[in-house]
């Protein structure tokens, strides 16, 4: 094992023994048995280290999140992986509260793909005409909901010990953005429209379409995103 494993895997499980999500630099190179300078070396700062150590911890989540096929139910995909997201948190408490930190100054590298993975999945409910508003905007209400959700079930578990609040909270969402699925050929008129525009900006943006210019796409998809948002 070199010296980076070492570090990390020290981090690691000091973080999982410590009382809050937080270790010592000292701590660190003692348990692994190095130096200061090579973990400064290896990794800037302890904002750095601590990163690293989210990241690391978050590869098999995301590695099974990457592995996984789209379902022919995208919002299903959408509640399952609301689901997942809750799992890993509760089975991973340190890692989940450390990842999600503001004392963490350095932006763990898992959190942008989470964010990335999430906002494909809805790219494919807007396609799918599911979608009532912008899947950027739904990316943002979801995370900001699911990782709150989480962070309070972990925080004050004492004001959360229904079993159930995540689903309910998950369906609440969910169910805010989304619609049920429609026969493909329907009138669209009222609030039909910033569905069908979304349906058309995802579409457009999963196949371009070859007539247009760089500069004709940006603007319509400038003109359908003003229109899903209502």
């Amino acid at each position: 094992m070199d010296a980076r494993e070492k570090i990390l895997e020290a981090a690691a499980r000091l973080l999982a023994e410590a009382p809050a999500a937080d270790v010592s630099t000292r701590a660190v190179c003692e348990a692994a048995g190095v130096g200061a300078p090579m973990l400064y070396r290896l990794f800037g700062d302890k904002a750095g280290l601590l990163a690293a150590v989210v990241d690391r911890g978050f590869e098999q989540y995301l590695a099974s999140k990457r592995a996984a096929r789209p379902g022919d139910d995208p919002v299903a995909d959408l509640r399952n992986g609301w689901d997942n997201h809750m799992r890993f948190a509760l089975e991973h408490p340190h890692h989940y509260r450390l990842m999600y930190s503001p004392e963490l100054t350095v932006p763990p590298a898992a959190a942008r793909e989470a964010h990335a993975l999430l906002h494909a999945i809805l790219e494919r409910c807007a396609a799918a005409g599911r979608l009532t508003v912008p899947p950027a905007v739904a990316t943002q209400v979801i995370m900001s909901a699911n990782v709150g959700a989480a962070l309070s079930m972990l925080t004050r578990p004492e004001q959360y010990p229904d079993p159930a609040f995540a689903t309910r909270l998950r369906d609440a969402v969910i169910d805010s953005l989304t619609r049920p699925a429609a026969p493909e050929r329907q009138e669209v008129r009222g609030d039909g429209v910033p569905v069908a525009a979304a349906t058309l900006a995802a579409r457009l943006r999963a196949a371009p379409p070859q007539t247009f210019t760089a500069a004709e796409s940006g603007l319509l998809q400038q003109w359908l995103d003003e229109l899903a948002a209502g």
